[in-house]
């Protein structure tokens, strides 16, 4: 393996590992806000902040996991095993994404936002 190839499968498990900070620190940030708001405003608004909060760390979190994915599985992983587990982990985030966003908005997002 040229170094060219070690470099860019060290930088996608950097993406993946900031992937995973961005949900660990989503949930921290978001736990405490839940704990402040809960002093200002009903539990229950609180609760349905702290989901969207969450969801949105979530998904972002998602998207760079998937792109270190996608860099070691292009660049390093060259076979067809490592292909069909990337087009799964791809699906099971659609699925995830799609989920997380009718959490999150309310809606699909091929839908139009709600006046």
């Amino acid at each position: 393996m040229s170094s060219f190839e070690h470099y860019l499968g060290l930088a996608g498990y950097l993406i993946e590992t900031i992937g995973v900070a961005t949900i660990i620190i989503g949930f921290i940030v978001s736990a405490f806000w839940f704990f402040g708001r809960l002093r200002h405003i009903e539990p229950l608004e609180a609760y349905r902040r702290l989901r969207r909060d969450l969801g949105r760390s979530i998904m972002l979190g998602l998207e760079f996991l998937v792109a270190g994915d996608i860099i070691r599985t292009i660049v390093v992983e060259q076979t067809l095993n490592s292909a069909a587990t990337l087009a799964i982990i791809v699906a099971i985030r659609i699925v995830l994404s799609l989920t997380l966003e009718v959490e999150v908005e309310g809606r699909f997002p091929w839908q139009r936002e709600k006046a």
